[in-house]
């Protein structure tokens, strides 16, 4: 068996002629990257697979001049073509990949190992094609798979430095010559390797003595050490390959979800927190330029009846074509935004007031064709305010307030209509309700509100038998505000379950205290509106108020409104039957305003029935209302219910409805609505005195 040793001289030739090879094919190569040749693409694609086959190639055989072979040789000139067609393959396969726009971590593994496989290929071909006379070649298997691994890790470590730094390659000649270096010192390595896993031994059989050459050792020493940086750093390549990718999808879906803060997620269109940016710079932009901008405020018409009716799966599909619609009509400088369930903003730049009135007109045109959802057709409508800046407001919450009150004077018109903004006393007093609502978040928060009670009297005897707890507000600057000034804001908001719950407290309250002090204003009624009637935690919290105060849940009323009772009557029964259980005593407070039926009302578990100011306010001998009260009470009677008329302000009206056989009586004509301290202290006027 014999070892070669080689000539360093010619080991150096053979590593300068694979980096200059090497290099100009990278050189050429960057014509794919940056160029504009379509039109020449696979032509160069094909010499540069040349060149750096060519690379590959040549060093392979001035390598082979370099080793000191034991005897003459002579080249099989097939196998020799055979072996640069291989690394002609690889290294055109090599320059394909690189040119790709992307280059993923499984891609990246794929090509280095068949391009190591080229290298190798090439190598071990060229060395079936050596034919040396006496002696036959043998190859050591660990140290050729070896070779293999070290082709691969160099070919693997190229591809990546060619892609991290594909940008800064056209630049900096020092990273073309590293990449070229890197692919030669690839080459070189796998050579050399694969040369000393070669022996040699004699075609006669017998054994001979191995040739030591100290200059074989250490190049083979230095050899190895390359090698093993070269797996390392591919090694290191591939791990940095997958922490890119790993960033590149982190940056994803960064990107992702910053859309979605600013982008509504069933209609897919921009939402209030991209309103407040984009208009940020469109009021810049404009004012440098002194052009308006119009602000289209779209609310749907009665939307909530489409979702009861057919669920709100359909009212999302509804609102998904009804975006869809109006987006597909609109211009560069128009931006369709939603910021509310069935509340979206149009706006306009460069806009007057004519072409926002033609776009809303155009809008509505658009909204009242039918929509096709679920095999169902479904008509809506919708209602339209305008508000230009400047002329309506210099920031985006002046604006969206016009234009929403304008919107609501569009309701008021009937619906289907648009309405520009302007400084009448409408939409004065819905600003003041704006600023109304802004306050309340801060009145619930510090509990600025404080009980009045307004007694109920018996007929005839004119002894107090009740009183009605009523909710006021002491505003920090518009001082002491009744229900109606705030009511329908707080349920708007939600507001009202909160302040709902603190008035049943107040109550109980009141209700432990006088029964400790033997005071009889029983039962304390307290109005609870439809939307606290409906709350899901109401009996759990009147249980809990009850073990708390310690109190006859007797001595509490709750009255609903007929409106809020008749609305979904099953539900209500089962709630009233659920109240009643407890012992509080129920009451139907405003009847005769909603949907009167003596039909449902003799299935209502309830105890007393409060006949609406309305019928009273008129109320004359011989009236008509003389004629409906009279009918009520006695039904109402004869059903077993106690009869109270509200808002008694006159002697005639109480003596009327004593004749008519009420049963009780509260206005202001007995007692108006005052806090405890007085409630306590204060002799009531009765019709006697």
């Amino acid at each position: 068996m014999v070892h070669v040793h080689y000539d360093i001289g010619l080991v150096l030739g053979s590593v300068a002629v694979a980096i200059l090879t090497c290099y100009l094919a990278v050189s050429v190569e960057q014509l794919l990257f940056w160029g504009n040749r379509k039109k020449y693409e696979k032509l160069i694609l094909i010499g540069c697979g040349a060149l750096l086959g060519a690379a590959i190639w040549s060093m392979h055989f001035v390598g082979m001049l370099a080793c000191h072979l034991p005897s003459t040789y002579h080249l099989d000139y097939p196998l020799t073509f055979v072996s640069y067609v291989i690394a002609f393959i690889a290294s055109t396969f090599a320059v394909w990949l690189t040119a790709r726009p992307t280059l993923p971590l499984p891609r990246l593994i794929l090509g280095a190992v068949l391009m190591g496989l080229g290298i190798s290929g090439m190598h071990y071909t060229g060395m079936m094609g050596l034919i040396l006379d006496d002696y036959k070649i043998y190859h050591d298997p660990l140290i050729v798979v070896f070779s293999i691994l070290i082709a691969i890790s160099g070919s693997g470590l190229t591809f990546w430095l060619t892609f991290k730094y594909k940008n800064s390659v056209k630049r900096l000649k020092t990273l073309k010559f590293m990449i070229a270096s890197m692919m030669a010192l690839s080459i070189v390595g796998m050579h050399y390797t694969g040369m000393s896993a070669v022996m040699f031994y004699p075609d006669n059989g017998l054994m001979v003595e191995p040739f030591k050459a100290g200059q074989g050792i250490i190049l083979f020493t230095i050899i190895f050490i390359t090698s093993l940086v070269l797996v390392a750093a591919f090694s290191v390549a591939v791990l940095e390959q997958r922490l890119e990718e790993r960033n590149k999808q982190l940056s994803k879906a960064n990107r992702e979800l910053a859309n979605q803060a600013i982008q509504d997620s069933l209609t897919r269109l921009p939402n209030r927190m991209y309103l407040s940016e984009y208009s940020h710079f469109l009021f810049v932009d404009h004012r440098q330029k002194n052009t308006k901008v119009a602000f289209l405020y779209i609310d749907l018409d009665r939307f909530k009846a489409v979702n009861d009716v057919f669920g709100h799966h359909i009212g999302d599909q509804l609102l998904i074509q009804l975006a869809t619609r109006i987006h597909r009509g609109l211009n560069d400088k128009e931006k369709l935004l939603r910021i509310g369930g069935d509340e979206f903003l149009l706006v306009v730049e460069d806009a007057t007031v004519d072409y926002a009135m033609q776009l809303a007109e155009k809008t509505l045109d658009l909204i009242q064709e039918s929509f096709q959802v679920a095999g169902k057709d479904i008509n809506v409508s919708a209602s339209i305010g305008i508000s230009m800046y400047p002329d309506h407001g210099n920031n985006l919450q002046d604006l969206l307030i016009n234009a929403d009150a304008a919107m609501l004077t569009s309701k008021y018109q009937g619906r289907n209509t648009f309405s520009v903004f302007s400084y009448s006393y409408d939409q004065q007093e819905a600003r003041s309700q704006t600023r109304l609502i802004n306050d309340l978040y801060k009145a619930v928060d510090e509990q600025q509100f404080v009980m009045f009670y307004q007694p109920k009297f018996k007929t005839g005897t004119y002894d107090i038998c009740g009183v009605e707890s009523l909710i006021r507000w002491k505003h920090p600057g518009l001082g002491l505000l009744t229900p109606g000034m705030f009511i329908k804001g707080a349920e708007k908001t939600g507001l009202i379950i909160p302040m709902g719950y603190w008035a049943l407290e107040q109550a109980c309250k009141q209700i432990q205290q006088w029964e400790k002090s033997g005071s009889d204003f029983f039962p304390v009624a307290v109005n609870l509106s439809a939307v606290q009637f409906e709350h899901k935690h109401l009996f759990s919290t009147l249980e809990m108020l009850f073990e708390r105060y310690e109190i006859n849940p007797g001595h509490l009323m709750i009255e609903i409104t007929e409106s809020t009772a008749m609305h979904h009557i099953d539900s209500s029964i089962r709630s009233f039957e659920h109240l009643r259980k407890m012992g509080i005593k129920l009451a139907i407070d405003d009847f005769g305003t909603g949907h009167s039926s003596f039909l449902y009302l003799k299935n209502l578990p309830v105890d007393e029935l409060k006949i609406d100011r309305g019928f009273i306010q008129d109320l004359a001998t011989g009236s008509k209302d003389e004629l409906i009260l009279e009918s009520i009470i006695q039904l109402a009677i004869k059903l077993g219910l106690t009869v109270t008329a509200e808002g008694v302000e006159s002697p005639l009206q109480a003596e009327i409805l004593t004749r008519l056989g009420c049963q009780q009586l509260q206005g202001y004509l007995l007692g108006i609505p005052v806090e405890v301290e007085r409630l306590e202290a204060m002799e009531f006027r009765t019709l006697t005195t």
